[in-house]
């Protein structure tokens, strides 16, 4: 980050001087890059800038991003894009993944590759998990109904927010399989309850109970994005908590007048029994990122944990999941499997986070990135991107089957 500030402090130097209007000063890139800096420093938008027409012109999934901030209404991507305070924990769950190398292998024989993983009582495809995310016909008008489509296409385990805009029986229709169902436990037992009952009713086989926002959190990204929305929201946001639960579908028929929280600040181990007790769907936790916390969910009986930090927007603890992940699988003992969010954007960092013991990984922004752009084409390219590229590194490892990434697979970074 102090090199990329450097190189912007050196351009924003020439481009201000009036050497460079001198002939042969600055020719080819430096021209180039000397210009672009000029725009930038002026806030004016870079019309030239390439920004993707269809899914199908993405080099990689980064691309979306562009393309979705095009489509969304400030506010909208703002929440998207947003951590806590200077957004250091977002950032440092990606930069994570520069620390490790891959430790490629030669005359291995990789030539068919199987990318297939057992998770739980089935057997996937693709290690690649569609993270929830709530809201999402902020992004789409189609919004989780486009995702499962493209989930059904690709053959990809979906997990469906609390607050999702479409409901978990439409969701599942159009997946035209279970998915699980992602849950923010309220302050009110009977809403709680209601809710992982109509999952289970739905057919969900995994609830997935969210430990890793346990306040509310400080997320000055979207609070300055709303400033520059001048929209009229009101149709859309009713004031308050219990406004924002009237327009989400699983709180349908249930009394939420009383809820004034949907956050894990007072959830307990007590909470996870009375939960286990209350379901037969296995139940997985969200959030675990230390070895402790994951020894803990063993010893009560948890059927899985993620290992997450809400995508860097519940706390500013500046610790990526990805360095998290060893000490997790270690805590959990190979007895239960371990899924890891945060930060992927690459098949590289999906072949570095199973070489480091997750089961599984979860994706969030890029696919909500190819919903915004263009629907449910995006999301279907940007899993496909990230599954051919996944493909890829596994061939030029020598692991053509997951079970033979391990953490021989990678080295750490000299310092």
């Amino acid at each position: 980050m102090r090199l990329s500030e450097s190189r912007r402090e050196f351009l924003r130097f020439l481009a201000g001087s009036p050497l460079v209007a001198l002939p042969g000063f600055a020719s080819g890139i430096l021209a180039e890059l000397c210009a672009a800096e000029r725009v930038r420093a002026s806030g004016e938008p870079q019309e030239d800038a390439f920004v993707l027409k269809s899914a199908d012109q993405a080099l990689d999934v980064m691309e979306f991003e562009t393309a979705a901030k095009k489509a969304l209404p400030p506010a909208h991507f703002g929440y998207l894009a947003t951590g806590v305070d200077d957004d250091g924990t977002l950032h440092a769950n990606r930069a994570a993944y520069a620390r490790y190398e891959i430790r490629t292998r030669r005359l291995a024989g990789a030539g068919k590759i199987d990318t297939s993983v057992h998770l739980l009582d089935t057997t996937w495809r693709t290690p690649i998990v569609i993270c929830p995310v709530g809201s999402q016909r902020a992004f789409h008008p189609e919004g989780e109904i486009a995702v499962a489509k493209a989930a059904r296409a690709k053959e990809h385990l979906q997990i469906l927010s609390t607050v999702t805009t479409a409901r978990v029986e439409d969701v599942i229709a159009a997946r035209g399989a279970p998915v699980w169902y992602q849950l923010y436990a309220t302050d009110v037992w009977d809403v709680t309850q209601g809710l992982v009952k109509r999952a289970e009713a739905a057919g969900c086989p995994v609830v997935v109970l969210t430990v890793d926002l346990p306040s509310n959190s400080n997320r000055e990204t979207l609070f300055r994005s709303r400033r520059v929305d001048t929209r009229q929201c009101s149709g859309c946001h009713e004031p308050g908590l219990v406004g924002q639960l009237h327009h989400a579908p699983m709180f349908d028929k249930l009394d939420v007048s009383k809820v004034t929280r949907i956050d894990a600040g007072e959830l307990s181990w007590d909470f996870v029994k009375r939960l286990k007790d209350a379901t037969k769907m296995k139940v997985f936790l969200k959030g675990i990122v230390t070895r402790e916390d994951a020894e803990v969910a063993v010893l009560n009986g948890v059927d899985g944990v993620i290992v997450s930090n809400h995508g860097g927007r519940a706390e500013e603890s500046l610790r990526s999941t990805l360095e998290s992940l060893p000490e997790v699988v270690a805590g959990c003992g190979g007895k239960i499997p371990v899924l890891v969010d945060g930060g992927i954007r690459r098949g590289t960092d999906i072949f570095k986070a199973l070489a480091l013991g997750a089961t599984a990984v979860g994706i969030g922004r890029p696919y909500v990135w190819g919903l915004a752009a263009f629907g449910q084409p995006g999301v279907e390219a940007v899993l496909e991107i990230l599954s051919r590229e996944l493909a890829t590194v596994m061939k030029q490892a020598g692991t053509p089957s997951i079970p033979q990434i391990t953490r021989n697979s990678v080295a750490l970074r000299p310092v």
